[in-house]
């Protein structure tokens, strides 16, 4: 059985009452799933709005391998770590999708001793925040096509459908398919497709939203399709935003859940970093920050795409101030980027390391650019040789970057006081914090200030079609969102193949797509896609529950 799987099971879980007392919810807004999960009411709000908000640190990392980071597992260690020297400290993180968790990545509960828990029911139907948001984003494709079919009163061109059906799944053959075939009481027949949950806007607006009002007021404004003279219908007009937020009413309470260590932490909204947003909900992130004096939370994938998009969609659009920033590296991790392959990284090779630590500096180098002090953390790995982790405390000593080793998944939060220290001393620091462009700006400068400064990009190349949507996008005063790119997470250009610290590329924008209700414009670069297929070897083929009733496989 998975080592994590064995350590979550083992656990003895806290009554989530007290829990919530930790975390100072009073019992009247708390509304528990059993023994050892709760939602919280929004009502709680009203209760706190004289409290002064805690620190708010964030968690990134380098640009992911199959090797490993951890980001969650140094996220929820650092909770721990935090609340062992005596600070209170609470954890904002995001729901785990069921794709990664059947196909190759797995769950977003941490690892080892740094995780939180129940973990099993985390990572597949928790609350039900997940089969809302489908239903919701399903509700919306429903009334859209029976809109065309009973007269099309809105005249809406069939071709220029742009709202896609959702499921949280990794289903490769449903990306593009044809609906209403057959019978003509089926409906229009036309082309369409499915994205996974995670990356459909409805997930995005639960996670940028402010409240219930503001989510209706949000899918209000998606745009769904086109008319036949290239106007935008929205869910409004199609009369679907008041049923939509009556499906996502609960799922809009963000989740309390604990530690292994029983510390609180509010779980809530799962976008995907390089297809959407990436990071859990305001809702959830300025509750915590109400209810501690430091709130940590993480972004998906690397620097370049989770923590951009936080930095500069999330804290503008939620007017949040962070106060540090954590950046988890691991010596396999850099190997890889320094040109090992995955079945040579238990060889030492310091050399290797110190090539692949070029692409940390990049993500560094983009963190600056924020005006946010940081602090680098080693995730240690059982097999990783002194020399190796001599080496890279030594080359970010050398370069002036601070560091300290995480060892929260074999030690917990014991091992994970020297950068829980560091942090709460790096949230003292007077920082410059600001997003790196105006969204004034054009689509275009919008782009290439990220992709220059974040990716370390050359130029950006502009396919007709997008050239096309700029224009557009601009004659509907869309020009002046911010602008959320979807690319690959396995590397800092858009082709995937290119590790480490490539230099002098060029990223291709082939399509923009607009996210009205959530309040940005997406860019979608390179070959990235907005439905994921499984590997050859699913981890659904190894999971199962054994006699005793007990699940194994899960990770």
């Amino acid at each position: 059985m998975n080592e994590d799987l064995k350590i979550a099971q083992a656990a003895t879980l806290e009554d989530i009452e007290t829990i919530a007392a930790k975390a100072g919810i009073a019992k009247e807004y708390l509304e528990p799933y059993g023994r050892d999960k709760a939602k919280v009411d929004t009502k709680i709000f009203a209760s706190l709005k004289d409290r002064p908000d805690g620190k708010l640190i964030l968690v990134t990392a380098i640009t992911p391998t199959k090797a490993g980071e951890g980001k969650s597992t140094t996220t929820i260690g650092l909770v721990d770590g935090l609340n062992k020297i005596g600070k209170k400290a609470m954890g904002a993180l995001r729901e785990p999708s069921l794709g990664p968790v059947f196909g190759l990545k797995g769950g977003a509960t941490g690892g080892g001793h740094a995780q939180v828990i129940p973990m099993e029911a985390i990572n597949l139907h928790f609350t039900g925040d997940m089969h809302a948001i489908t239903t919701a984003n399903n509700l919306i494709a429903a009334m859209l096509d029976n809109s065309i079919y009973q007269g099309n009163p809105l005249n809406i061109d069939p071709t220029k459908v742009v709202w896609k059906r959702c499921m949280d799944m990794n289903d490769r053959t449903l990306r593009s398919i044809t609906i209403a075939q057959d019978k003509k009481t089926n409906g229009v027949e036309r082309k369409d497709g499915f994205v996974i949950t995670v990356a459909c806007e409805v997930m995005a607006i639960l996670c940028l939203s402010k409240d219930l009002h503001d989510f209706q007021q949000r899918i209000a404004r998606c745009v769904v399709a086109y008319t036949y003279d290239d106007k935008p219908v929205t869910v409004k007009d199609i009369q679907a935003d008041g049923a939509a937020t009556v499906v996502m009413k609960e799922a809009l309470k963000p989740n309390l859940v604990q530690t292994l260590e029983h510390n609180p932490v509010l779980i809530h909204g799962g976008p995907f970093a390089n297809i959407a947003h990436g990071c859990n909900s305001l809702i959830a992130t300025k509750l915590a920050l109400k209810l501690s004096d430091y709130v940590v939370t993480e972004a998906g994938f690397g620097a370049d795409l989770g923590a951009e998009k936080f930095l500069d969609i999330k804290c503008r659009i939620g007017n949040l101030h962070p106060s540090a920033v954590v950046i988890v590296a691991t010596v396999r991790a850099l190997k890889m980027h320094g040109g090992v392959e995955q079945e040579n990284l238990q060889t030492e090779n310091v050399e290797a390391m110190l090539a692949g630590a070029e692409n940390l500096q990049k993500h560094i180098d983009s963190i600056q650019a924020f005006g946010l002090p940081y602090v680098v953390a080693i995730n240690k790995f059982v097999k990783d040789t002194p020399a190796e982790v001599d080496a890279l405390l030594s080359w970010c000593k050398d370069h002036n970057h601070p560091v300290c080793l995480a060892d929260g998944w074999a030690k917990g939060g014991a091992g994970m006081t020297e950068l829980a220290s560091c942090v709460s001393e790096l949230c003292e620091k007077e920082n410059h914090y600001a997003p790196i462009y105006d969204v004034n700006d054009s689509i275009e400068d919008k782009l290439t200030k990220i992709a220059t400064t974040v990716y370390g990009a050359k130029d950006v190349e502009f396919s007709d079609e997008a050239k096309a949507k700029i224009v557009q996008f601009a004659k509907y005063g869309w020009d002046k969102l911010p602008v959320c790119v979807a690319k690959t997470q396995n590397s800092l250009s858009d082709d995937a193949k290119l590790k480490g610290r490539p230099r002098d590329f060029t990223v291709h924008v082939r399509d923009l797509s607009i996210s009205a209700g959530a309040g940005f414009v997406v860019a979608y670069t390179g070959t990235i896609l907005t439905m994921p297929g499984l590997p050859k070897v699913p981890a659904a083929v190894h999971m199962g529950v054994d006699e005793n009733g007990n699940t194994y496989g899960l990770f």
